[in-house]
C-alpha cells in the first residue's frame, strides 16, 4: 500500500475547502483506498492530507490521467506544498483501514533516521511504541511507512478525541523515547496533531 502525505498552508481558506470537495472523484480511481485530512492544530492556516493507493502503479496511472482534472479547482487556494510518498510497512496496532469517519484526531510523525540506526529504530518501532500507542485509549488505529531508500519513516495515528491523544502524550512519551533510544536513531522529526475534517474525507 502506497501512502501519500501533502502539506500546504492555505491562503483561501473558502476557495480550498470547495475544492476539496471536487476530490471525491477519487472514488472511482482504479487501486484508491481513501483519503482524508484536516487543519493543523499548531499551525494556522496548515492542512494536511493523507491518501491511500493499493501501490504505486495505481497512484502513478493516477497522477498521469485524472490528478490534474480534480486539483484545477483548488490552484491558487494554497502555497509551500509538499507531497511525499511512503510504503507501508506495518499496523500501528492491528486491522489498519484507510477509514476516517470514525476519528476526530490525526497524529502524524515524519522521522528522518541516521542510516546506520534504521533496523534498530524500526525494532524499536515494533517493540516498544506500538504496543504503547495500541494499548491507549483513544487510539484507534494507525499506519508505519518508509520513503524507500530515504531512511526517512512516517507514522500515522487515528484517535478518537484529542483528549485521548493528550493523555498519551504527557503520560508516556517521555520515558517511551529513552527506552527506544530515541535521540540516537533520530537525526530530525517533524510533526504536527490534526484536527479532522469530515468533508475531507473521500
Amino acid at each position: 500500500m502506497l501512502v501519500k502525505w501533502v502539506r500546504c498552508t492555505v491562503v483561501d481558506r473558502r476557495g480550498f475547502e470547495r475544492g476539496q470537495r471536487k476530490w471525491a472523484g477519487l472514488l472511482g480511481e482504479p487501486g484508491f483506498r481513501g483519503q482524508g485530512g484536516g487543519w493543523s492544530r499548531s499551525r494556522s492556516g496548515v492542512a494536511h492530507l493523507f491518501g491511500f493507493w493499493e501501490s504505486r502503479a495505481f497512484y502513478d496511472s493516477f497522477m498521469a490521467r485524472s490528478h490534474d482534472r480534480l486539483h484545477a479547482a483548488q490552484v491558487g487556494t494554497y502555497r509551500d506544498m509538499r507531497a511525499l510518498l511512503f510504503e507501508y510497512r506495518f499496523d500501528v496496532k492491528t486491522g489498519f483501514r484507510p477509514e476516517f469517519t470514525d476519528a476526530d484526531l490525526l497524529r502524524v510523525a515524519h522521522c528522518r533516521v541516521r542510516s546506520e540506526r534504521v533496523d534498530h529504530y524500526v525494532l524499536m518501532q515494533e517493540k516498544v511504541w506500538n504496543p504503547a500507542m495500541a494499548g491507549s485509549p483513544g487510539m484507534l488505529r494507525g499506519v508505519f511507512a518508509e520513503a524507500p531508500g530515504l531512511a526517512e519513516f512516517l507514522v500515522l495515528s487515528m484517535w478518537d478525541s484529542a483528549a485521548e491523544h493528550g493523555k498519551y502524550r504527557v503520560e508516556r512519551v517521555e520515558r517511551l523515547s529513552l527506552r527506544a533510544q530515541t535521540g540516537a536513531d533520530i537525526a530530525a522529526i517533524d510533526g504536527d496533531v490534526i484536527d479532522l475534517q469530515p468533508s475531507w474525507t473521500v
